[in-house]
């Protein structure tokens, strides 16, 4: 190297250190072209445009180093990393193994290709390489750092807490450390103890945005969404930009009946949806007025983002599936994190009980600790094979599932929580199917069918659906025959008046929106000694929605909370209310059921998505079609002539009771028939080596 080349080689190393990295690039490109053949030249050049986010100018100008320098180790492990940023693991990963070659022990080519092996999927590599960089150099916090998010991603959480502690040891108060102990602590379900490392992390960078958005999340994590709320919106204002923190924040404020600006959020939130904005929660999305259309964009582009992540690790762990033999037995599994006292085991329970009876061979995959309570013995004793799934990382979740030889895997959760969208996005079954506690699409690829009926989901709705759907013959929703409904405690004691008309809504806080609120409001005005039957909310709700009843000109103590209790009391309180009033855009559904089967009518309008439709099936399908009202007018309407008129009300009691006897609405053992037939046309369809359509076939 000349006088000239070192003096520039000096300066633009110095304008590197300074953090200048215009003015370097514009150095080095002056001085290369004077110097056309000088490697440092060059990969300074490299390092600048890295810099600047022009990875492809870098990695240009590496390969240039390379050309003039074959065995430098430095050349090597720049153009590795550029490599990596333009998404070319493979090609990283092999330049980095020559560069390891030339210097076994070097700690950052070590690191980098612990980068390039995990960005391949190769998570078992990726933890060797980052493990030879810390044997090599002890105090190498960044690869400490690494080799614990991949002991993450593995599914060792407490391993990774011990790595990444070790890691906070050598560099302590580091912001992306810290936050990377909250995902760990946040894994094991210590989520009070995530909160705080990540109130940490927002002590060391408080201008960062994802501290208080992940402190929200454990807040929620903990039942705390008052406290949740305000993280979201201190998240929200570090960094406007941050959309799932703007999802949490909408969805929250419904939950807490907090409708301050809820038309304003809510119009940001869908306009966000609408530019392809990511990290949008589907199921918070669903209170939103949205469309099925947007609905699907929203599924879509949260499914997009698990979809990158895991297609690295489905390269690298792709699972075999055999296609069985015509009449081979069909075996099916079911995954949730609800086979316990959960909606979703009160609603399958019974009906898992008569698919054992049948053709099917049943596996039961739980995701979450189920407990050991009746409802999950019944489960138990349903199962051919019963499968904890319980804090296992996705690749282990999704070994499991296709160890077990399914050929069907159902997913009864979607994007409601507690889900295994990760591992299903691996492929661990042959057929992957959406059904019952999802109430939309899920957006997704790896999803072949969703499992409904032509009232919750008619065909003027399939277009907003990835999934092919396929249709059962009765209405997709089962439930439990089996439960008791007791005598509930005096109207007194409840807080109900002696006499009076009882409407209730025992939905979930987050469905009762200004709209739904304002309809109930209207026949309670023009029904005397009516009362509104609500269930209580958390974090000061009931309140808000007294003052917001008082607000409307409705006296506030004609508004009357019941706590959350157990099933069976819970179902006795039913006998109390006269007439179930639903919620829009997101309706009852658990609830519906609940309340038909108790023997309280419903009154619902049936929207124009899955979850606005719900109740209008249950109706359908149990025979009391005419309680599906088309509009706002219509729903007061029938309210208010059913509160004024005691005949009326007595009569349709008793028409629900005649019709919950014949129609077959709560008739399991036929319901396990249509359901495993469904089940088997899908197999047939998938075993002919036909693609997924629309069943049954017109």
């Amino acid at each position: 190297m000349d006088q000239a080349a070192a003096g520039a080689t000096t300066r633009i190393v110095a304008l590197l250190e300074r953090g200048d990295f215009e003015a370097a690039a514009v150095e080095a490109t002056t001085h290369r072209a004077q110097q056309p053949r000088d490697a440092e030249l060059a990969r300074l050049h490299g390092l600048a445009l890295l810099q600047l986010g022009r990875p492809g100018e870098a990695r240009d100008a590496f390969v240039a180093a390379r050309e003039q320098a074959p065995e430098s180790v430095a050349v090597l492990a720049n153009l590795g990393t550029a490599l990596l940023a333009l998404g070319e693991a493979a090609e990283a990963t092999s330049v980095l193994e020559q560069a390891r070659r030339l210097a076994p022990d070097h700690p950052a080519v070590l690191n980098a290709l612990g980068n390039a092996r995990r960005a391949q999927g190769d998570l078992h590599g990726a933890a060797e390489a980052y493990t030879a960089a810390t044997r090599t150099t002890p105090g190498h916090a960044g690869a400490w750092f690494n080799l614990a998010a991949v002991q993450l991603a593995s599914g060792d959480a407490m391993r990774a807490e011990h790595t990444v502690r070790n890691a906070l040891a050598l560099a302590g108060g580091h912001p992306e450390g810290l936050l990377l102990l909250g995902h760990v602590l946040a894994a094991q379900r210590r989520f009070a103890d995530a909160q705080a490392a990540f109130a940490a992390g927002a002590r060391a960078a408080p201008a960062d945005a994802r501290f208080p958005y992940q402190i929200g999340l454990m807040a929620e994590e903990q039942r705390r969404p008052a406290l949740a709320a305000d993280c979201h919106a201190r998240a929200l204002a570090l960094d406007p930009g941050l959309d799932p923190a703007l999802g949490q924040l909408v969805f929250l404020r419904r939950q807490l009946c907090d409708w301050r600006d809820i038309e304003g959020l809510s119009m940001r939130l869908r306009a966000r949806v609408a530019a392809g904005a990511a990290g949008i929660s589907p199921f918070g999305f669903l209170s939103e007025p949205a469309d099925a259309t947007e609905q699907l964009h929203c599924a879509r582009n949260f499914a997009q983002g698990i979809e990158a992540a895991a297609t690295p690790l489905r390269q690298t762990r792709a699972f075999d599936h055999e296609r069985p033999g015509g009449d081979a037995r069909l075996r099916v599994g079911f995954a949730s994190n609800g086979f316990g006292d959960h909606p979703t085991g009160l609603l399958t329970v019974a009906l898992f009980e008569a698919l054992a009876a049948g053709p099917l061979e049943i596996h039961l995959f739980a995701t979450a600790p189920a407990g050991d309570g009746t409802i999950q013995q019944r489960l138990r004793g349903t199962a051919d094979g019963w499968h904890d799934l319980a804090g296992l990382a996705p690749l282990e979740m999704a070994e499991r599932i296709h160890a077990s030889g399914v050929e069907i895997l159902v997913d009864l959760r979607g994007w409601g929580g507690g889900g295994i969208a990760e591992a299903l996005a691996l492929r661990p079954a042959p057929l992957q199917v959406g059904w019952l506690a999802y109430p939309g699409t899920s957006g997704a690829p790896w999803l072949d069918y969703y499992i409904a009926d032509r009232v919750v989901l008619p065909e003027s709705l399939r277009g907003a659906f990835s999934e092919q759907v396929a249709w059962l013959p009765r209405c997709f929703q089962p439930s439990d025959p089996t439960r008791a409904v007791g005598q509930p405690p005096p109207r007194g004691e409840l807080g109900l008046p002696q006499a009076g008309v009882v409407y209730a809504c025992f939905n979930n806080s987050y469905k009762v929106n200004p709209p739904s609120f304002e309809r109930m409001l209207a026949v309670l005005r023009v029904v005397p000694g009516s009362v509104l039957w609500l269930l209580a909310g958390p974090d000061g709700a009931d309140q808000r929605l007294r003052d917001e009843a008082a607000r409307r000109g409705v006296d506030a103590a004609r508004l009357v909370f019941a706590a959350k209790r157990p099933h069976p009391e819970y179902l006795a309180l039913y006998r109390h209310a006269d007439l179930f009033l639903d919620t829009a855009p997101y309706g009852a559904h658990t609830t519906a059921s609940d309340a038909l089967f108790a023997g309280c009518p419903v009154l619902t309008i049936p929207g124009e998505t899955f979850a606005s439709r719900v109740a209008a099936s249950l109706n359908h399908h149990l025979g009391l079609g005419d309680m599906n009202v088309a509009d706002e007018a219509a729903f007061i309407e029938k309210a208010t002539l059913l509160g004024r008129d005691a005949d009326a009300r007595a009569a349709l009691r008793q028409r629900l009771d005649e019709c919950r006897q014949s129609s077959g609405l709560f008739d399991m053992r036929a319901f396990a028939r249509d359901f495993a037939a469904l089940l088997q046309e899908i197999a047939v369809r998938h075993r002919a080596g036909l693609p997924p359509a629309p069943l049954p076939l017109a």
